[in-house]
């Protein structure tokens, strides 16, 4: 693939998108309590309401981008707030 096509590559349809942020969003929050020392495990409930939340903030940081930036760019950046995200709740609930 020719690396200028790859550098503009924007995801045209919004509904990728958007399930490509919930599908990482419910990763990092099964991620975020598979690490917490639980002898039951996470409840699916617990994880699907961190999943929301997460899904939320980088819903925002989507729409409501800092810089102008397009393209597979934009949903790295929500991508990453998600995990920074996760990363310090976990930090916090330690």
């Amino acid at each position: 693939m020719n690396l200028q096509r790859l550098r503009n590559l924007s995801f045209y349809s919004k509904r990728v998108s958007l399930f490509i942020l919930g599908a990482s969003a419910m990763v990092c929050s099964r991620m975020l309590f598979l690490f917490i020392n639980d002898p039951e495990g996470p409840n699916l409930l617990i994880v699907s309401v961190m999943a929301l939340i997460l899904y939320v903030f980088s819903f925002v940081a989507y729409q409501y981008k800092p810089i102008q930036i397009k393209g597979l760019t934009r949903i790295l950046w929500s991508i990453c707030v998600q995990i920074l995200l996760a990363v310090g709740l976990f930090f916090c609930m330690r």
